[in-house]
């Protein structure tokens, strides 16, 4: 009898199978509540909670939230600087037709979060930005040349972005910046822009030639005048006394080289005389 007690009361201590399970089961359902309760919002972004598919207005900020689990979800929205690039066929005021390549930087409100999601939701950027982005191109591009386009790229640039910022503010996004990569032309406009350049510096050249020998013209004339010029004054200065002084100055340069010696033979009007002949004719 003491036997069978010991192995009864051994037999209660063993814990029951089922109850360990249950156990188990609790643990997992808290851990698992427990992380559906809480949500995390990433920084440059905010939330909105979403209950059974509706909208919450209330916009969350980064950092942990609370919310019930499995009813509702927190949807995050970033609020950073974001890119979106667009490509647009056109068509110049002369009928060109034009290529552009166009990046715009863009922003949400944070305040304005929940009218945009709940109004058009989270693919806005295809639904609204480059749809606007192609229309106001085609639309500012159709006012301008197309060689205009090119010379005032940095003006067309402004006015696009000046439509697109206030096409985008009635949705409350923030155009921060328009950048337009490229404008493509068909070949044949590529070729006759070419042409037209060269024959622009053709003409450039020729006109500066042309005024190069203009000038050096008027130099040789300057130049020719200032020596007629010199010339006639030279000869207002020749007067008698001043030839009279020059023979003079002739006549003293010679004597200081005169070696003391007359001449052996002189010549002129009148006829050669020998002066040794008759020098040698007298001694005799």
């Amino acid at each position: 009898m003491a036997a069978e007690t010991n192995t009864t009361k051994n037999l209660k201590k063993i814990p029951n199978p089922g109850a360990i399970f249950a156990g188990i089961i609790i643990v997992l359902v808290l851990i698992v509540v427990g992380a559906n309760s809480v949500a995390q919002v990433q920084y440059g972004h905010v939330g909105l909670y979403k209950t059974f598919g509706k909208l919450n207005d209330k916009v969350l900020t980064p950092g942990l939230h609370l919310k019930m689990p499995f009813v509702q979800e927190v949807i995050q929205v970033n609020t950073q600087v974001a890119k979106t690039e667009t490509d647009t066929t056109a068509s110049s005021k002369d009928l060109q037709p034009v290529s552009t390549h166009v990046v715009v930087n863009y922003s949400v409100h944070k305040e304005s979060v929940y009218k945009l999601m709940n109004d058009i939701g989270a693919n806005f950027d295809t639904v609204i930005i480059n749809p606007a982005i192609q229309e106001i191109i085609k639309e500012v591009t159709a006012k301008y040349q197309a060689e205009e386009l090119i010379s005032l790229r940095d003006k067309v640039a402004g006015e696009i972005n000046e439509d697109l910022t206030k096409r985008l503010a009635t949705y409350n996004l923030v155009v921060n910046e328009i950048n337009i990569v490229n404008f493509n032309f068909s070949d044949a406009f590529n070729q006759s822009i070419e042409a037209k350049q060269v024959a622009q510096q053709q003409a450039l050249k020729a006109s500066n030639d042309l005024k190069r020998i203009e000038i050096e013209a008027k130099q040789k004339v300057a130049q020719a005048q200032a020596e007629a010029e010199a010339l006639k004054l030279k000869k207002q200065e020749v007067t008698p006394e001043l030839v009279q002084l020059k023979q003079i100055e002739v006549q003293e340069k010679a004597l200081e080289k005169w070696d003391g010696k007359l001449p052996q033979v002189t010549g002129g009007a009148t006829p050669f005389v020998d002066i040794n002949q008759f020098s040698s004719s007298q001694s005799k």
